[in-house]
C-alpha cells in the first residue's frame, strides 16, 4: 500500500506543480506524486529492489484469484467475498503500476507532463513507479508542548497522499476486521443439519 507526503516530493517554490488541485479548500487535494512502490515511499535494494517488490505483488495477485474462486465456491459470506475482491483489486491496481507505467509513459519533472506511448519510457518492465494522487489534510495543528518526544511539531491527519487502490485495499481489510464475527460466524443450522444426518446414517446401519 503505497503512501507518501507531498513534501517529500515537492521542494521547488516555483514549480507549478508544488501545489496540489484544491477541490474542497485545503482539506482535499490531488497532487501527482511517483511512489517507488512501499508504503510511505520507501524503497530498498535498488532497481533489484523494485523488482523482487513487483514479483511479490504478481505472486499474490496470482493467489487471490485462486482464492477468491474457492472462497465463492465455498460459499463464503457475501460480505467476505466483497472485502477479498476489493483487497485483490487494489493489488491489481499497484502490481499495473509497477509492470507497465515506466514502459508507457515518458519521465516527468517539476515543468515537464510525462507524455504517453513514448518511444523509450522512463525505465524498464517492472520497475514502474505507483501513481498517488489524493491529499486529505483535515487537520492541520501542532502537538501540546507538554508532549513527550514531539512536544510543538506539527501533526497532521492525514498526511499521506494515497491512490484509489491503497483506498480499496484499506477498505477491504479494515471491513475484514470490524466484521469478523459476521464473516466467519458458523451457522447453527447448518451444524444441526450436519449431525441430524449423522444420526439417520447411524439408525440405519444400526
Amino acid at each position: 500500500m503505497p503512501l507518501s507526503h507531498p513534501a517529500d516530493f515537492y521542494r521547488d517554490p516555483v514549480s507549478p506543480y508544488d501545489n496540489g488541485i484544491k477541490l474542497l479548500g485545503d482539506k482535499a487535494q490531488i497532487y501527482f506524486v511517483e511512489n517507488e512502490g512501499m508504503a510511505w515511499g520507501w524503497k530498498f535494494g535498488g532497481s533489484w529492489g523494485k523488482m523482487a517488490l513487483t514479483l511479490f505483488r504478481l505472486v499474490a495477485v496470482v493467489f487471490g484469484v485462486y482464492y477468491i474462486q474457492t472462497i465463492i465456491k465455498k460459499k463464503y459470506h457475501r460480505g467476505f467475498i466483497i472485502c477479498a475482491g476489493l483487497i485483490f483489486a487494489g493489488a491489481l491496481g499497484n502490481l499495473l503500476d509497477s509492470m507497465f507505467y515506466g514502459l508507457i509513459f515518458e519521465h516527468s519533472t517539476y515543468d515537464h507532463v510525462a507524455k504517453i506511448f513514448p518511444s523509450h519510457g522512463y525505465t524498464t518492465f517492472l520497475h514502474g513507479r505507483v501513481v498517488d494522487m489524493l491529499y486529505f489534510p483535515i487537520i492541520k495543528t501542532h502537538y501540546p508542548s507538554w508532549f513527550p518526544f514531539v512536544g510543538g511539531d506539527e501533526f497532521e491527519f492525514f498526511s499521506p497522499v494515497f491512490n484509489l487502490a491503497d483506498a480499496s485495499i484499506s477498505v477491504g481489510v479494515i471491513a475484514i476486521l470490524l466484521f469478523q464475527k459476521r464473516f466467519f460466524h458458523k451457522r447453527p443450522g447448518a451444524h444441526a443439519h450436519s449431525i441430524e444426518g449423522e444420526t439417520k446414517v447411524d439408525a440405519v446401519q444400526a
